[in-house]
């Protein structure tokens, strides 16, 4: 039974407004107060100049007070943050999203099987000095498993994880319900904690409003939400990925002007950005930083209510789709970084192929359809999220719409505000917001599970999983996820795809290019990635 209480209700939006998942983040309330001491300003914790000794400033378009518990978190920052903390049995590359040992002290050679068995990393410490043993995996995993512990990661793991085991205090066994190769790259999503800290009375409520305690290279210092975190080097991690830099201060900086103005010019205050808006692009290069994207997840998606009339329709829905100017909006919004989408995969996803259903700009269908369907004299408003490439993508949207007598109107506000409403059930009818899964990896069906399915939080926004297609597609997906030939199961996945193109009940417009910008006279070893955040743990100073 889905939890309803406001707990719940925070927590789920939380996950979801406060990440590269939905954009930027917006206000919390003050209850999220500070949850260690510090500075509190965002300039007196490095200067900026770097050097081999100095603090190294990020930039980070996002908010830090979304939740920082790995086990429910979707937060940009908290994640990128998360990832320098705390450690998975196995970890992802950040690019390739290749696994690789991290607690763990190798990768399993037979994944056939259901059964995987770990040996810890000997010497592996927490940062608050006590060593890591297989409770503290146990411990985990048994709350992400939990069916009465709404996490966000219970979604990654539950459909095909049947149990963790304690074999000794350095080993542990992952119990699999049938054998799922993919899952291997999904242990980086369960961040192994501390027992001993993280079963205290209130202590996951400490781990939303920021504590974090981990075994990885770096240990947070400080952190006052809606302003920096702060980070030093932990000098006990006898890991892979050791960090380079003594200290980092990672700075949130939410509106484009000034954190674009903290990375230029000659008083810049920091080294590295992320989020670079498209206009800028071109201004930073001149001024001698390097400026990097990563194509991949990140979309600007539109979602119907299906039980507003007529987005019960399909016609209707797909009618809204094929009227949109995509090559505008990418030419005049995006700059140019950005393809019109072709399926609900990007296209350089390993599991990509065109959908049957493609919707290529044609208004005169999108007419016909609309005639088709009895609809005459249509009014939407679009209830967007204020992000800002979003809302330099709604004008082309309300021009495409009014071209075909679909008088439209943009109300952008708040993610908080969009969310509320989706979360006390309001009424509502097209929500246009921002979406990157490829923050959870590049796999087909964790990304598709993540949008799609009969418990699914969006489907519940979409009022469509009782619907009887919605019923079959839930039933593919989760054959698709039990299918043991690899090829049969890209097939099965593509194939349930072509489902959600031609539903176009959630689905992305656009695909985009998500811009990071550096000082390459300062760091080496950047690479800019496909979705919100930075990792570091291969870079260093120049």
């Amino acid at each position: 039974m889905r939890d309803v209480t406001p707990a719940a209700a925070l927590r789920r939006r939380s996950f979801l407004k406060y990440s590269g998942a939905l954009g930027a983040a917006a206000a919390l309330s003050s209850s999220l107060s500070a949850c260690s001491s510090g500075p509190e300003s965002t300039n007196d914790t490095g200067d900026g100049k770097g050097g081999k000794n100095g603090t190294l400033t990020a930039v980070i378009g996002y908010g830090n007070d979304g939740s920082w518990d790995p086990t429910q978190t979707a937060s940009a920052f908290s994640m990128a943050a998360n990832n320098h903390i705390y450690e998975g049995l196995l970890d992802t590359d950040p690019i390739s999203r290749e696994p690789y040992p991290a607690l763990a002290t190798e990768v399993p050679s037979d994944l056939s099987g259901t059964s995987w068995k770990f040996e810890l990393r000997a010497g592996a410490r927490f940062h608050d000095g006590k060593p890591v043993t297989a409770d503290d995996v146990v411990f985990v995993f048994d709350r992400i498993l939990d069916p009465k512990t709404p996490t966000l990661a219970k979604g990654f793991f539950a459909g095909w994880l049947q149990d963790v085991r304690k074999i000794d205090a350095q080993n542990v066994e992952l119990v699999l319900k049938f054998p799922f190769p993919e899952g291997i790259s999904r242990l980086t999503l369960a961040k192994i904690m501390p027992k001993h800290v993280f079963s205290r009375p209130g202590a996951w409520d400490d781990a939303i409003k920021g504590k974090a305690v981990g075994s990885g290279p770096y240990r947070q210092t400080a952190h006052h939400p809606k302003s920096n975190t702060t980070f030093e080097a932990f000098a006990d991690y006898n890991g892979p990925r050791k960090a380079a830099f003594q200290k980092m201060n990672w700075l949130t900086i939410v509106d484009a002007a000034p954190r674009v103005a903290k990375i230029s010019g000659a008083s810049a205050g920091a080294q590295i950005a992320d989020n670079i808006p498209y206009a800028n692009i071109q201004q930073l290069k001149k001024s001698g930083l390097s400026v990097q994207g990563g194509a991949g997840m990140n979309n600007l998606f539109l979602m119907f209510n299906t039980r507003h009339k007529p987005f019960d329709d399909v016609r209707v829905r797909q009618a809204l789709h094929y009227a949109i100017d995509t090559d505008k909006m990418v030419e005049v919004a995006l700059k140019g970084h950005g393809r019109a989408s072709t399926s609900f995969l990007n296209e350089s996803n390993p599991g990509y192929r065109p959908a049957k259903t493609v919707y290529a700009y044609d208004p005169k269908k999108a007419k016909k359809l609309l005639e088709e369907a009895g609809v005459k004299g249509l009014k939407i408003e679009i209830l967007a999220v204020n992000v800002s490439w979003i809302v330099d993508c709604l004008p082309t949207i309300k021009a495409s719409w009014d071209a075909i007598g679909v008088e439209t109107t943009l109300a952008p506000q708040e993610t908080t505000a969009v969310f509320t409403k989706m979360d006390q059930k309001q009424d509502y009818q097209v929500v246009a917001a921002a979406s990157n899964p490829n923050q959870f990896g590049l796999d087909a069906d964790l990304i598709m599970h993540y949008n799609y399915g009969p418990q699914n939080l969006w489907m519940g926004y979409a009022r469509w999983a009782g619907n009887s297609v919605a019923e079959k597609l839930f039933k593919d997906m989760d054959q698709a996820t039990r299918e043991a030939d690899a090829d049969r199961k890209k097939t099965m996945i593509q194939d349930y795809i072509d489902v959600v193109a031609e539903q176009a009940v959630l689905y992305p417009v656009v695909h985009t290019e998500l811009m990071t910008a550096w000082d390459p006279k300062k760091l080496a070893g950047i690479r800019a990635q496909p979705y919100p955040g930075i990792n570091l743990l291969q870079a260093k100073w120049a």
